[in-house]
């Protein structure tokens, strides 16, 4: 039986609230969506999340109500008003403006200055909105073209006197952006953040409109310039933190407090309630009218990250030389080693990985280890594996985070000479490198 069919056994149809009951006797409660397996029906549930359940494993099944369309909301017309200051929203996709229609299933993304005035009314208390469309996409597919994308609206945009930036985006590589944008954006003078949400606008739970008030707040009246991110300091509606845009990961695949920074602190908190913002750093940017923006753009495609396991073989390490990759990342573990000895003779299918490692970087590869331990820094001369890899020619990559690491080699290949390059990977240029990693920087989500 297909799900038409099933709908119309039951006298069922997309958007009705149904109930449920399983051949294991599970009772379910929700709303139908469409599916896209025709022998699944796809329930809305309370929670906000979707449930698919085999059509053959359903005994009953009766309707107890009907869907209330959420959809896109009426649009009101907004007036700028000249004594406010102006901020510009980009948009690249993301939950960040979208509401669910339950009885379609469909997504309604709002791009437009009055769309978002609609959705949240007290942004017209504080300030102008302008805003633009640059994508609508998942952020897992986004690549060196959209960054380069975004650095020039931002350029746009700073030229014309906003205040301020946000750049709503997906959360699942907000992180990378973050990272992009903080070296493609050359002496900012004014604040870029990014902001996501983890929960879209029409559940209970979203922290979106948290998480945009509180950026403005901050672009309003922190006196911060650069690029940061926005979101949920804990799971509560209590603060935002303002995190470092080369430092923070997110490490939650749900949770809206998923950000953290790693080995660094955030630079604010916005509490949401009274607006305080309370600054935990002090070494930053500050916003400069006089400051002049310059924006290099260019990523170099031919960049990747390799991830260390075990039973690791040296054909995967060859893959680099033999496509003529310009820079490769290595996540390695511990203190940033590889596979590559032979303790006995289960091992041997490691001989010959350091070799083409060392192949590898004097093909003209820049080779960058940093470590998957993520809190920590790469300390490549305590074991002897470590130095070996370093003989190969692999530059230690300290504390930065490997995807960071990836944004920071792309874009130096991409805007300079390879020697040139090489000397800048270990310096820190935007903060993505401490001096000295401190222990209580060593935080997990609670």
């Amino acid at each position: 039986m297909k799900t038409g069919e099933f709908l119309q056994k039951h006298k069922l149809s997309e958007g009705d609230l149904v109930s449920l009951i399983t051949k294991d006797q599970a009772i379910m409660e929700g709303l139908i969506v469409p599916s896209a397996n025709p022998e699944v029906l796809t329930l809305k549930l309370k929670n906000g999340y979707n449930a698919g359940i085999s059509l053959e494993n359903i005994s009953q099944a009766r309707k107890i109500g009907e869907g209330k369309s959420v959809g896109k909301p009426p649009v009101k017309e907004t007036q700028k008003d000249s004594g406010k200051p102006t901020i510009a929203i980009l948009h690249t996709g993301g939950t960040i403006a979208s509401r669910v229609d339950y009885n379609t299933g469909a997504v309604y993304a709002s791009f437009n200055e009055s769309d978002l005035l609609t959705m949240f009314p007290e942004l017209s208390q504080k300030v102008n909105i302008i805003s633009e469309h640059l994508s609508n996409m998942w952020s897992d597919d986004i690549r060196s073209g959209h960054y380069s994308r975004m650095a020039k609206a931002v350029e746009k945009y700073s030229q014309k006197g906003v205040a301020g930036i946000i750049i709503g985006h997906g959360t699942d590589t907000m992180a990378y952006t973050s990272a992009a944008l903080a070296f493609m954006l050359e002496n900012p003078p004014i604040p870029v953040l990014l902001v996501g949400a983890q929960r879209s606008s029409d559940r209970g739970s979203s922290d979106a409109a948290m998480n945009l008030d509180c950026a403005v707040e901050f672009i309003l009246n922190s006196g911060f310039a650069g690029v940061g991110i926005c979101m949920h300091y804990s799971t509560a509606d209590g603060k935002c933190a303002i995190l470092p845009a080369c430092k923070t990961r997110k490490m939650h695949s749900s949770r809206r407090d998923a950000f953290k920074p790693v080995n660094d602190s955030p630079i604010a908190l916005v509490d949401y309630s009274t607006k305080k913002i309370e600054f935990l750093k002090q070494d930053f940017e500050r916003k400069d009218s006089g400051k002049k923006l310059v924006v290099k753009d260019k990523l170099e495609e031919k960049v990747a990250i390799l991830k260390i396991h075990t039973n690791m073989i040296p054909e995967q390490f060859s893959f680099f030389e033999k496509n003529k990759y310009k820079g490769l990342v290595i996540e390695g573990t511990g203190l940033g080693h590889t596979p590559g000895f032979v303790p006995d003779d289960m091992a041997l299918k490691n001989r010959g990985i350091i070799e083409a490692i060392e192949s590898l970087a004097k093909s003209g590869c820049i080779i960058v280890m940093a470590t998957q331990c993520l809190f920590g820094r790469v300390q490549m001369h305590v074991y002897d594996k470590g130095v070996r890899l370093q003989k190969a020619g692999v530059i230690p990559g300290e504390d930065m985070l490997p995807e960071t690491a990836f944004v920071k080699l792309a874009w130096l290949l991409g805007n300079f000479p390879k020697e040139k390059a090489k000397e800048l990977i270990g310096k820190n240029l935007r903060g993505e490198i401490t001096e000295r990693t401190l222990e209580e920087s060593f935080k997990l989500p609670e």
